[in-house]
């Protein structure tokens, strides 16, 4: 969620301090990618994944701050609710054994970490979005312990001015409120980070944006949410709903919303951070004492802290993240789409699809934006967000034939989009065992229209007709879910059918 701040109350001369340093950053920005004063080409690729924490019992256990005392390592952080953390990757060089070198580092920490959780009687749950979660677990009480979540929470209630609704139909339907952006916490994601030169940020952002919904129908992991089954993949209108600063009548004049897919492809890096200034008004107006501009005529590279902290809370599914390091700038697209889990196997599946497809998707002589309308691929998320690996998605016909055609996902990523992460694999240096390791996962899952979502879907029902009741029936997918993810194998192997028992505590409640 970004860095820690003070919380104080927001004054005018706040504002109007941080609006004139947004605005000096931009022109800083401006000025370096002028002067193409950014890191040279490294081939640089991270990773972060949000974490639940779940009792035995599948239920949420609101104790992330007595786990990570216990873990006690740099890699594992804060999240917003106390029922989540985060575990984040060093940056690795996207070539070789990079993909079983990060799977052996995951498996490692959250081995760790689960180990240590299980000291205060909490599991490690990687799912998108947990499925006992009630909507009275996520309130602002809840929320962690960190100024910057106390803060945020308050100035986005303050934008809205009445409670957060969440309205969102899908196999059934949910209807709830919220008096803080609590609700936002339910939704974990796996955030991949690739770093790209001033010169490639638009054809790879652009190129994220064409694969989002790919990535969604294959990767899909949230069916539920607060008690319901919604969409496939339910994250992005929880997400969107629950930190909607706008009021009915602003939704209604099209003011954009802080959670968006964005409106157009772009052409520089410096599209996206102008927008976010154009279109967003500030909601953590803390200003530092770093002057720009002077710091770029003294010859140094300025951190431009108010444009990156506002940028952090704009909730791009493809973001652009600056920073410095070492005294040097560099770009990264942050990719936010993706579902935290099932397993470790199926989330470095999902990275090696994603960079080795936004590689050759960014390289194609006759790029797939300058035949996919943005409005297009905007509908292709949502479809992919309602139907996971069943969605239909608009994609491009060949260039001989031309225009635009509607195919099953899971048939467009076997027969055009597989093959093209694999060339893009091959171009980063990616060893080919590696490659062919990590793309037949996401090869079965397609043909056997087996995934996150669909498996805690046919698992729920499975325990439904087994003669529990809901909420019984969700905590003990939950327990299956957990068990099966700590076993390791990738979902499309994971056996649907199990011996359910009814357990002798009652299931979640307040759904």
């Amino acid at each position: 969620m970004g860095e820690k701040v003070a919380a104080h109350a927001a004054e005018l001369t706040d504002r109007q301090c941080y609006r004139r340093k947004l605005h000096e950053c931009l022109a800083g920005l401006g000025i370096l990618l002028e002067d193409k004063r950014f890191d040279r080409p490294r081939n640089l690729m991270g990773l972060e994944i949000e974490l639940n924490l779940a009792g035995a019992d599948g239920l949420p256990r609101m104790m992330n701050a007595q786990v990570l005392e216990r873990i006690a390592s740099r890699d594992f952080q804060t999240e917003l609710a106390q029922c989540n953390l985060e575990v984040n990757i060093l940056p690795h060089r996207l070539s070789g054994r990079v993909l079983d070198q990060l799977a052996e580092e995951l498996r490692t920490g959250l081995a760790y970490a689960d180990r240590k959780s299980r000291e205060v009687a909490a599991r490690i749950v990687m799912i998108g979005i947990l499925p006992t979660l009630g909507i009275e677990d996520l309130v602002a009480a809840n929320l962690s312990e960190i100024d910057r979540y106390v803060l945020l929470n308050d100035q986005m209630r303050a934008a809205r001015g009445e409670d957060f609704a969440l309205d969102i139909q899908g196999v059934e339907r949910l209807v709830a409120v919220s008096s803080s952006i609590a609700p936002e916490a339910a939704c974990t994601s796996v955030q991949l980070h690739l770093q790209v030169t001033p010169g490639r940020f638009a054809a790879v952002w652009n190129a994220a944006q064409s694969a989002a919904a790919v990535q969604v129908a294959i990767g899909a992991n949230a069916p539920f949410a607060f008690g319901r089954e919604l969409w496939r993949e339910s994250r992005p209108p929880v997400f969107q709903q629950a930190t909607d600063t706008r009021a009915p009548e602003l939704r209604a004049q099209g003011v954009r919303p802080r959670t968006w897919f964005g409106e157009r492809w772009i052409e520089s890096a410096y599209d996206l951070f102008e927008e976010n200034l154009r279109y967003f008004p500030p909601l953590l107006p803390i200003a530092g004492k770093e002057e720009p501009l002077r710091v770029l005529d003294e010859g140094a590279v300025p951190e431009l802290a108010e444009l990156v902290l506002h940028n952090g809370t704009i909730y791009r599914w493809n973001r652009p993240v600056y920073a410095v390091s070492n005294g040097v700038a560099h770009l990264r697209v942050e990719n936010r789409v993706l579902p935290a889990g099932p397993t470790v196997t199926d989330v470095i599946a999902n990275a090696a699809f994603y960079y080795g497809l936004v590689r050759a998707l960014a390289e194609e002589p006759r790029p797939v934006w300058s035949r996919l309308p943005f409005a297009a691929a905007e509908a292709n998320f949502d479809n992919a967000c309602r139907y996971g690996i069943e969605a239909k998605l608009h994609w491009p016909r060949s260039q001989r034939s031309g225009g635009i055609a509607q195919i099953p996902a899971a048939r467009l990523v076997r027969q055009e989009l597989l093959p093209m992460a694999a060339s893009g694999l091959d171009a980063w240096g990616v060893e080919p065992t590696d490659r062919d390791r990590y793309l037949g996962v996401i090869d079965q899952r397609c043909k056997r229209r087996a995934n996150g979502a669909s498996w805690q879907a046919a698992a729920f029902h499975h325990a439904l007709r087994n003669g529990l009741d809901r909420y019984t029936a969700l905590a003990a997918m939950t327990r299956r879910y957990s068990e099966l993810m700590h076993r390791g194998d990738p979902v499309h192997a994971w056996p649907v059918a199990w011996a359910v028992e009814r357990p002798a505590e009652e299931g979640p409640k307040g759904y």
